[in-house]
């Protein structure tokens, strides 16, 4: 996920109510799996501050140094294709321009998904065309040793399936505009199809748009779900109940100002039988004293711009992992 703009009464109601530390509702949280899949390493987009965000060769890299889920956008393309991409254009990412809904899958993949990736900075356009290392591997110029240059385009969400089945997946629905409620709902209908055929539930999806999100479960009920905005608004300032579906709450490190992912939020989720993933993009620096403060939290899944920084802490401190014991952050003071 990305930084967005939530709705102004978070601002004040949530300065009014102490950041939402108001009495929720129970839950069963003997029945949320998610609470036992921690402390996930979860590659946001691949970790786009260390490969081309959204790419098949981010997703190989997270997934061969250690991350435990990959985060990842969806778009669809005009022709009806899920392809894995950020925004409604190509512009910020590829050597295109336009809106993915106006093309075809197979121009989406003509494109160089790599063409403006700057290590440790994500995508940058403007920069004299050295600081752009993986620019045209996309077609062999230069050949990365060990990968494919399809590696190097927007990948379709079935390909992504495809290349890790077993590797759970947090899958972000997308539209044109945040007032586009339909091409949200186009993507989440076609995403429901896709998931109900292949019959996986280590997924999570989840979108800003609380509307397409609650059609998706309609479609595919069997899928767990992230709180959209406006349901993680009404929980987190006055304790409401998430729809039915949900297993999570992924939030930002702070907005505004104002801390969001704290360790007061992560535990009433917990006693409420949530998870908590915790998103950075904008709302907190991707860096060491970050991420340690966020693992200190309790947090259940970080999802870093740099995975092997995560990585890199999660083994110095000895972090319980999915199936690997160790330090229970929850047990810190």
């Amino acid at each position: 996920m990305r930084r967005r703009r939530l709705a102004p009464a978070l601002l004040s109601a949530a300065v009014i109510l102490g950041a939402g530390v108001v009495a929720a509702p129970s839950a069963s949280a003997d029945t949320n799996p998610w609470l036992e899949q921690r402390v996930l390493n979860m590659a946001h987009s691949g970790g786009e501050d260390e490969a081309p965000m959204n790419t098949m060769y981010a997703f190989k890299r997270a997934v061969d140094l250690g991350s435990d889920m990959l985060e990842l956008d969806v778009q669809s393309t005009k022709d009806g294709e899920l392809v894995v991409i950020h925004n409604a254009t190509v512009d910020e990412t590829t050597n295109g321009t336009g809106r993915v809904v106006d093309k075809t899958l197979e121009e989406v993949q003509a494109l160089d998904a790599a063409y403006w990736f700057v290590p440790g900075r994500s995508a940058v356009h403007g920069l004299d065309p050295t600081a752009y290392p993986l620019r045209g591997a996309r077609h062999h110029r230069p050949k990365v040793e060990g990968f494919k240059n399809k590696d190097f385009r927007v990948p379709t969400l079935r390909e992504v399936l495809r290349e890790f089945p077993t590797t759970p997946i947090n899958i972000e629905i997308k539209g044109t505009s945040d007032a586009d409620t339909a091409s949200y709902i186009r993507t989440g209908t076609l995403l429901a199809s896709l998931l109900n055929k292949a019959g996986r539930t280590d997924i999570i999806v989840g979108s800003f748009n609380d509307a397409a999100l609650a059609d998706f479960h309609a479609k595919a009920p069997q899928i767990p779900m992230s709180a959209a905005m406006n349901a993680m608004i009404s929980y987190f300032l006055a304790g409401v109940k998430p729809p039915a579906g949900t297993v999570a709450f992924q939030v930002p490190v702070t907005y505004a100002g104002i801390p969001v992912a704290t360790r007061a939020f992560v535990d009433r989720a917990h006693r409420d039988g949530y998870a908590v993933h915790v998103w950075f993009s904008g709302s907190a620096p991707d860096d060491a004293a970050t991420y340690n403060t966020i693992i200190d939290t309790c947090a259940d899944g970080i999802m870093p711009a740099k995975p092997t920084l995560l990585e890199s802490i999660l083994d110095e401190r000895g972090i319980e992992r999915p199936g690997q014991p160790g330090v229970d952050p929850c047990a810190a003071a």
